[in-house]
């Protein structure tokens, strides 16, 4: 049923039930697996630089190593499984890159997390699931998890 599977990844906490569930949707269907991550170029476009506190040279190859370091976690996962996946990482909207790459890739499917959150955070912030599975042509699979309180 399914040739290609995608599961992008923002690196967030909360991302290994999606990270699960890909990996077992494709190793049960015999898909390929491609892993993404999306430099958000809104962040760095929109950060000063007057205060940069860490070790890269700029916040573009920060957020690079981070997705780079999320890649490979979910591709180490994915081995264990007995599966190779491709793994890639883009820059620009996310929502827009994963949709293109999506497109480029011809998958079948995307995976994707989202923290189950309240009305009023997604009314005032949205997110990049919202926006694939509201965009996407083709099936999208929604993870959800629990959100706990900090109480």
């Amino acid at each position: 049923m399914y040739d290609r599977v995608l599961l992008p990844t923002d690196a967030a906490e909360g991302t290994e039930l999606a990270t699960e569930h890909a990996i077992a949707l494709a190793e049960h269907t015999g898909a390929e697996l491609h892993l993404l991550y999306v430099v958000d170029s809104d962040v760095y476009n929109t950060y000063s630089g007057d205060e940069y506190v860490h070790e890269f040279e700029s916040l573009e190859a920060a957020l690079e190593h981070v997705g780079e370091e999320a890649l490979e976690s979910a591709a180490d996962a994915a081995r264990e499984a007995g599966l190779e996946p491709t793994t890639v990482v883009r820059h620009g909207r996310p929502h827009e890159q994963i949709l293109t790459y999506a497109d480029e890739a011809a998958v079948d499917l995307l995976v994707m997390g989202s923290k189950e959150r309240s009305g009023e955070y997604r009314q005032l912030l949205g997110s990049v699931t919202d926006r694939v599975a509201r965009l996407a042509s083709r099936p999208v699979t929604i993870v959800k998890t629990p959100v706990e309180d900090d109480d």
